[in-house]
């Protein structure tokens, strides 16, 4: 998806697509530490006149965190000026790998 953004907020001006990314980038996983898009647990953001459907996964399934996340996602996108509402949707399929981080994730973590 998209490499780490540094921002803490979506800028004030832009793409729709581009604003939801940037504030899903502020997202972090509650037990890596490293956001979420980074991580490539967003596999889908789907927009229809202002409705956002983010499509997602877990590192690892069970996560007791994985509420607090969802939470997060739906207000942190909710928050972008355009977007009526947010729905987190919880997939698995594919499963995730660390195959799906971004260069720099893997680097932070010791990967590459």
């Amino acid at each position: 998806m998209a490499d780490t953004l540094e921002t803490t907020q979506a800028p004030p001006s832009g793409d729709l697509r581009q604003q939801i990314e940037a504030q899903l980038a502020t997202c972090r996983d509650p037990e890596i530490g490293l956001d979420i898009m980074s991580l490539g647990l967003v596999y889908e953001v789907i927009i229809d006149e202002g409705s956002v459907l983010v499509k997602m996964t877990l590192t690892a399934i069970g996560c007791p965190w994985a509420q607090d996340l969802f939470d997060e996602v739906k207000t942190k996108v909710e928050e972008v000026p355009g977007v009526k509402a947010c729905t987190v949707e919880l997939v698995y399929s594919p499963p995730w790998s660390a195959d799906m981080m971004s260069d720099d994730a893997k680097m932070e973590l010791g990967f590459l």
